[in-house]
């Protein structure tokens, strides 16, 4: 059981500080289940009985965790937010004014609320912001360009500063990794987390990932594995928009319960589609079955176009917002290995056309 007393409960830690929390009791058994806890989240505790003496650690520490034993003894102690009773009687009616009494945002009994402790533990450790400004990439027909654009959106974040993530959501694709030319790069790829459940680290996401073009690349391998369960695609992604920065993701055009995972967490889509007929067509049912999920879907255009369509007319025929005209590089025609990715090159009409994207679209969020 876990529940909220009052009062604004923000953790006073600023955002991107990583630090365990405080706990404060003497009854054993108690300590070794918030050690647990810890552990399992990913953080390192403080462990004091009662109300440090020397070096601001009750006032400091993100998160302080008292057990129900030790409320005398930090009653005295300076009133702030973050601050958790953690008892086991569930019958204990007193538990709430004795939060009261210390000033506590939540009262929480184990085992019952053992995974909301442990999400906010990780929370902490992890110093949470802003969570990750998510896009997601995706083909009106096959051979639109959509990989093309999400890696170049990628490679332009990464180079703009941004913390930026890869995802690759296509698993019979051939792999993101190949395109930026680090299929032999050391790192976990999606099989890795097929069993994944629950919360998963996102400091421990990004450095079990492949570092390719100074961003982080979960791609596919060439095994067998070609599906992660809904859920692991759902706890591995909203680690990495716990992380911050820029996740982008090159969507399949078929929408199974891993893709339905995925569009639910993202921000903004942009459906890819060249500028014929046929492709409109086509692209207007993926727009249907994308649109079901996803709110905020635009179209980006790439010529050559059929004669009477341009970037607009598209935009018309789908009725969607225009998120531009997609440039085409000569470079990229020719195959990638040995050659630098999409968007590497920085005043190129690609990268230039991902640089306005992400203007805009973190001027939209808020983020600048």
């Amino acid at each position: 059981m876990a529940g909220a007393i009052t009062h604004d409960n923000d953790l006073p830690a600023a955002e991107g500080r990583q630090s365990g929390p405080l706990i404060v009791t003497e009854d054993a058994d108690l300590l070794d289940d918030l050690l647990r806890l810890c552990a399992a989240a990913g953080a390192t505790p403080e462990v004091h009985h009662g109300v440090p003496e020397r070096g601001g650690g009750w006032e400091a520490a993100p998160l302080v965790l008292v057990g129900d034993d030790a409320v005398r003894r930090v009653r005295g102690a300076a009133r702030r937010r973050g601050v958790v009773l953690v008892g086991r009687d569930q019958d204990d009616s007193g538990v709430w004014r004795r939060a009261v009494e210390i000033g506590a945002d939540h009262v929480l009994m184990l085992p019952d609320g053992e995974q909301w402790l442990v999400d906010r533990i990780a929370d902490v450790a992890e110093g949470v912001g802003r969570p990750a400004l998510t896009v997601g990439v995706i083909g009106g027909r096959g051979g639109a360009g959509a990989s093309t654009l999400a890696c170049a959106l990628a490679v332009t974040s990464a180079r703009e500063g941004l913390r930026t993530l890869l995802v690759d959501a296509d698993p019979l694709g051939g792999g993101l990794d190949v395109l930026l030319g680090g299929e032999t790069a050391d790192g976990l790829r999606w099989p890795a987390f097929a069993a994944s459940r629950g919360r998963v680290g996102g400091g421990a996401l990004e450095e079990s990932l492949p570092k390719l073009h100074s961003l982080r690349v979960l791609s596919w391998d060439r095994g067998d594995c070609v599906a992660v369960p809904p859920q692991a695609v759902r706890a591995v992604l909203a680690a990495a928009r716990r992380r911050g920065g820029a996740v982008v993701v090159d969507l399949p055009r078929r929408i199974d319960d891993g893709v339905a995972e995925v569009l639910a967490q993202l921000d903004v889509g942009i459906l890819v589609v060249p500028g014929e007929l046929r492709a409109v067509a086509a692209a207007g049912r993926v727009a249907s079955a994308v649109g079901m999920v996803l709110r905020d879907l635009r179209v980006a255009v790439r010529g050559p176009y059929t004669p009477g369509l341009d970037d607009h007319e598209v935009a018309r025929l789908l009725n969607l917002p225009l998120a531009g005209e997609v440039p085409v590089e000569a470079a990229l025609a020719r195959p990638h290995e040995g050659k630098a990715p999409p968007g590497a090159a920085a005043r190129g009409p690609l990268a230039r056309f991902c640089t306005v994207f992400w203007e805009r679209a973190l001027a939209e969020a808020g983020s600048v």
